[in-house]
């Protein structure tokens, strides 16, 4: 192989050129097209291709820069999970904590932010996929219990936004009653007539789903978002049987009533907009 050609009596370094246009694209993992990043970005992280429209995974602070009126603030930012079971897989969990803090330069994956969302003052938490599969551990059980008590004090409403693999094996029974202390304080909300919007995106799955995801007075979710339980995989070898074709995707949910709406990534904003304005004159009524 040549690692040199001529171009236009010019002498081109082919490995140079490969690296210059290195991680300028990406491939969509459902319909497989190529895209040019800058495109996708530009596209809210949404496949442009008309056909597929597979919304890929974004940032807690992309999401909660996507929903919230210019001037918000991010709270809550300084909890750090601890390793009371000084548990290790393949590897430690300290280690994975460290790497996970380096690559979402988060110290969990859970974001708090505090701002309006069109007139509308609101309470935000965003789940971070990126931090260790968005996982649910104590830190993010405390920063969703401290979302809920700032709503409450400020009687703004509450959107939590969804993306995770569920509990946090390496936390133990710490991360499982992060279940009971998050759906507690939601039920607080309902007594003070506060509107609560649970957002489901890909994935929600495990403890996540099985508290607060499926809580909201309003459960919307992004279009194709993996929503469940157990996944589809381990149902298919516990039941034997083959599952239906979409189990489990946000479209499937919302044909057998376990979602009130699928919007578009572009659409979110808007609908929120409209959805907190006729939940927060209900609520006044």
């Amino acid at each position: 192989m040549s690692w040199f050609k001529r171009e236009d009596n010019a002498i081109v370094n082919e490995a140079q050129k490969t690296v210059r246009t290195e991680g300028l694209w990406t491939q969509c993992g459902s319909c497989r097209q190529t895209i040019f990043k800058k495109d996708l970005e530009a596209n809210l992280n949404v496949c442009p291709n008309p056909k597929c429209g597979h919304h890929f995974h974004i940032s807690a602070k992309r999401r909660i820069e996507l929903l919230l009126e210019p001037g918000y603030e991010l709270v809550d930012l300084d909890l750090q999970s601890t390793d009371p079971l000084e548990f290790t897989d393949l590897k430690r969990y300290q280690h994975r904590l460290t790497e996970a803090r380096r690559k979402t330069g988060l110290n969990d994956a859970i974001v708090n932010a505090v701002g309006k969302i069109g007139p509308h003052a609101v309470t935000v938490s965003a789940m971070e996929y990126g931090f260790i599969g968005g996982s649910m551990g104590a830190v993010v059980g405390e920063t969703i219990a401290r979302a809920v008590d700032r709503s409450l004090a400020t009687r703004s409403p509450l959107i939590v936004v969804a993306a995770s693999g569920g509990a946090r094996m390496m936390e133990g029974i710490v991360s499982l009653m992060q279940m009971a202390k998050i759906s507690s304080g939601l039920a607080r909300l309902d007594d003070e007539r506060i509107p609560y919007i649970s957002v489901m995106t890909d994935p929600t799955t495990g403890g996540v789903t099985a508290s607060f995801a499926m809580l909201g007075d309003l459960n919307i979710a992004e279009p194709g978002a993996l929503i469940g339980f157990a996944g589809p995989r381990v149902i298919e070898q516990t039941t034997r049987q083959k599952l239906p074709e979409g189990f489990q995707r946000s479209e499937f949910l919302l044909e057998h009533g376990f979602l009130d709406a699928i919007v578009e990534r572009k659409n979110m904003k808007s609908y929120l907009a409209q959805a907190l304005g006729w939940m927060s004159a209900r609520a006044a009524s």
